[in-house]
């Protein structure tokens, strides 16, 4: 049993030891594929220096995300939300960073923000700037599983094009020739069942025959609610979770 939260690995006993092999396989990202401190150390502050650079370039690219954080901004009933003046174009691109701090500073799962600090991350990948940093495990679980005939994918809040980078741009080289599926919040909330039936049926794959791995209790009774197997990340930096019954693991080693 893996090092960690003393009270998971108890509660994680009888029950969930013998799971049948799963015929695809779902990853979380943040303590599950990769460091929290990657994501809120290296990433997040990427995102923040940069953003005003990309938003002042006046392209289709930022002039798209700033249309669609203006669509949501329209929508956002928490008062200490930043105004966004409608008279002019460069007003509306001068409000977009406040609002885009404002929704970071939150952690916020807005489509657009996610869209944003994706294009904003590219030009890091793309520069050697970043690289994504990933567990030493991760490079030949998903080496053995595409080997044994299990499809791998990702589920997370980050958008696609974030988790294509990341991966394409690995600590362990490109990863995404292992990769057959990727999921955003746009086929569902994490915390949803509904989401996790959903990627069952986009990957033609019952429930029961799809094992999900993440470091968050409430994404695990998800997908369980849905059918799915499940696993409980415990990498080194993850936060305590509240008592449960899924299987607990510390390494993709120990998926046999």
């Amino acid at each position: 049993m893996p090092q960690g939260n003393g009270r998971a690995r108890q509660a994680a006993g009888p029950g969930n030891e013998n799971v049948r092999r799963p015929r695809a396989i779902i990853l979380d990202i943040e303590g599950t594929t990769t460091p929290i401190a990657f994501v809120t150390k290296t990433l997040f502050p990427y995102a923040r220096r940069h953003l005003r650079s990309f938003l002042d370039h006046d392209g289709d690219a930022s002039s798209d995300v700033i249309a669609r954080l203006h669509a949501e901004h329209h929508h956002e009933t928490d008062t200490s939300c930043p105004p966004w003046p409608d008279d002019s174009p460069a007003a509306g691109r001068a409000a977009a960073i406040p609002y885009v701090q404002w929704l970071m500073d939150r952690d916020r799962k807005s489509p657009a923000l996610k869209d944003l600090q994706g294009r904003i991350w590219e030009n890091g990948y793309r520069s050697g700037e970043l690289v994504g940093d990933v567990f030493a495990d991760v490079a030949s679980a998903l080496e053995r599983w595409q080997r044994e005939g299990i499809g791998a994918g990702i589920f997370s809040s980050g958008s696609v094009l974030a988790q294509k980078l990341l991966f394409a741009h690995s600590s362990a080289g490109d990863l995404t020739r292992y990769l057959r599926w990727y999921f955003d919040t746009g086929i569902g909330a994490k915390g949803d069942p509904e989401s996790y039936a959903r990627i069952a049926l986009h990957i033609a794959t019952p429930p029961a025959d799809v094992l999900f791995i993440s470091d968050v209790l409430r994404e695990l009774d998800a997908a369980r609610t849905a059918g799915m197997q499940t696993a409980m990340s415990m990498r080194p930096g993850n936060a305590p979770q509240p008592a449960h019954d899924h299987r607990v693991v510390g390494s993709f080693d120990e998926l046999t």
